[in-house]
């Protein structure tokens, strides 16, 4: 998995860096906020991001929000780090749009589990998406037809939604998929044709 890292302090952003390859994550380095913010907005933007609250340019708070503004049906699952751990700083943090909250200074086991949490919540989200992507290509091809359909007694044609009359399996085939091949029921063989005899 793809994880993006923000985070302006050198030694924290190598340190960062180490641990998610030595956990097997493939990251993505910005050293601002501005640069994250490019980084999420690509079409293989990951799927998952540690932003530092306090950074230059655009903070952690503001890429949260930036992110969340997107109109795409996957976005990032955004964990900030931060200093700043009183209630109304976390408050702030995930209202602005973030997943989770670590303080500093983290434990590396603490940041392993919760990094593994976001690892399950994004692969989820990106099952769900393609599952309804999928839906949605599958009601595309559906076609149903419901409600009472006027019908002449006698001929057997149906009155459209543009209220002309045509055949029944021309009006059937262009409301659903079903297709028709003509054939002879042995009523109608022995009344039109009453010379024909079925042989074996």
């Amino acid at each position: 998995m793809k994880i993006l890292i923000a985070e302006d302090d050198i030694t924290s952003r190598v340190l960062l860096k180490h641990m998610l390859a030595k956990w097997g994550y493939e990251v993505v380095v910005t050293k601002d906020g501005n640069e994250a913010w490019e980084a999420l907005q690509a079409e293989d933007a990951p799927k998952l991001a540690i932003l530092d609250r306090m950074m230059p340019g655009l903070d952690g708070a503001e890429v949260c929000r930036k992110v969340r503004q997107l109109d795409v049906p996957n976005s990032a699952y955004l964990i900030l780090l931060t200093i700043r751990n009183s209630m109304k700083d976390i408050v702030d943090g995930l209202e602005a749009g973030a997943d989770d909250y670590i303080n500093k200074p983290y434990e590396m086991d603490e940041l392993r589990v919760r990094v593994k949490v976001g690892e399950r919540v994004a692969a989820l989200q990106s099952a769900l998406v393609e599952e309804v992507h999928s839906l949605q290509e599958a009601l595309a091809h559906v076609k149903t037809l419901q409600g009472i359909l006027p019908i002449c007694m006698h001929c057997h044609k149906i009155r459209n939604d543009r209220q002309s009359w045509e055949r029944l399996e021309k009006y059937i085939t262009e409301h659903s998929d079903a297709q028709f091949s003509h054939g002879l029921c042995p009523e109608c063989l022995k009344k039109h044709y009453p010379d024909f005899k079925k042989t074996n």
